[in-house]
């Protein structure tokens, strides 16, 4: 005997989305010493039990006084998802880590940009309950984009509301 799922879409994650990409900015954090020894490996470790993939580390292109970043500094890190783990973290995402937030009222309808793109951040990465406070001893901003294969706005948040991606009224 099997079960339905209570709410069946026509739209399937495989067929709505060509990528997730999710980007982790280090920030202030490597301004401490021994960052890329003790506080860099700390954040690779968190954001691959997160997303189930080790991260692709950025670094600066150039130098920037204003911001104290010199060239070749790591900036951030980023992982694409595709296939099988895009479909796991979306339906994680959805279901488990937005009705954890705080004060979650709905996404933005404006966070989907022209593109399609919808964008969601979160200041640190303990809304996810994979990562134990007491044992990540730095916190990082996360930013999750979700690439459609249409890419047009009306088409993207048609499909973005079909999956039950929840916007505010």
């Amino acid at each position: 005997m099997t079960t339905k799922p209570a709410h069946k879409s026509s739209i399937s994650p495989r067929n709505a989305f060509e990528k997730i990409i999710i980007n982790a900015g280090v920030g202030r954090a490597s301004q401490q010493p021994n960052f890329e020894d003790k506080v860099l490996p700390q954040i690779i470790r968190d954001l691959s039990v997160v997303v189930g993939q080790k991260p692709q580390i950025r670094r600066a292109r150039k130098s920037i006084a204003g911001f104290k970043i010199r060239e070749g500094q790591v900036v951030g890190l980023r992982v694409t998802l595709r296939r099988q783990k895009m479909i796991d973290f979306l339906t994680r995402l959805l279901t488990i880590v937005l009705p954890r937030v705080r004060d979650f009222s709905g996404i933005s309808q404006d966070s989907v940009d022209k593109g399609g793109v919808l964008n969601i951040g979160f200041r640190d990465q303990y809304v996810f309950p994979e990562i134990n406070p007491e044992e990540s001893g730095f916190a990082f901003s996360l930013g999750v984009n979700l690439v459609p294969r249409k890419h047009k706005r009306a088409e993207s948040l048609e499909s973005y509301k079909e999956l039950g991606v929840p916007f505010k009224k």
